[in-house]
């Protein structure tokens, strides 16, 4: 099931950070430190703002399994864009232990069916 993140869900979607930041920190180490992306009050912060919807797929406890943190952005007056919304994928995150059954795809398409339902 995908749906929107809640307060609820944060601590599970900073493990996920963290198990990320580690990939990054582990491949990278000369450019990535050791951390999380976001801490909890940054996460609410992201989460209750109708500007940076984060989607969660959850299993059949609704427990969150996967995230996508996206971003609306507007363009006006742009030297070189039109004036255009969209709806930016900043993060996509599947534990991975759920790896290889389409949730990372699912988390896409629910991106893609919001930002067409808000005209982006």
């Amino acid at each position: 099931m995908i749906r929107f993140a809640l307060e609820k869900d944060i601590p599970k979607i900073g493990e996920l950070l963290l198990y990320i930041d580690k990939l990054h920190h582990d491949g990278r180490p000369d450019i990535f430190k050791i951390g999380r992306k976001y801490s909890d009050e940054e996460l609410a912060e992201i989460i209750n703002n109708p500007q940076t919807p984060v989607l969660v797929a959850t299993n059949e406890n609704d427990m969150v399994i996967g995230y996508c943190f996206c971003i609306y952005q507007q363009h006006n007056d742009n030297s070189v864009l039109t004036d255009i919304k969209t709806l930016y994928i900043d993060d996509l995150c599947v534990d991975e232990k759920y790896r290889g059954k389409h949730i990372g795809k699912s988390l896409y398409e629910a991106a893609v069916k919001l930002a067409k339902k808000n005209n982006c």
